[in-house]
């Protein structure tokens, strides 16, 4: 395997990784909230929804390493 697959690889496995232990913190937050129906949202999550939400991040950051690659295969054959 080359480098970047390699890098690829690690970069997929610590998202799948964040996003697993941040989705076991939040359910366990709503355990602890499961007899109120309708609570306040944190002022933290109202203020950052996009940047909390590991779907997003993870478009991001896939969007951002396809255009460097592309970058990179522009650099080298032109």
């Amino acid at each position: 395997m080359s480098t970047f697959v390699i890098i690829l690889s690690f970069l997929a496995i610590g998202i799948a990784v964040f996003a697993i232990v941040y989705t076991l913190m939040i359910g366990r937050q709503q355990k602890v909230l499961k007899g109120e129906l309708d609570t306040d949202i944190p002022d933290q999550v109202k203020e950052h929804a996009f940047i909390r939400n590991p779907i997003f991040l993870s478009f991001l950051i896939a969007s951002v390493l396809i255009l460097l690659y592309i970058l990179y295969w522009v650099i080298n054959y032109i």
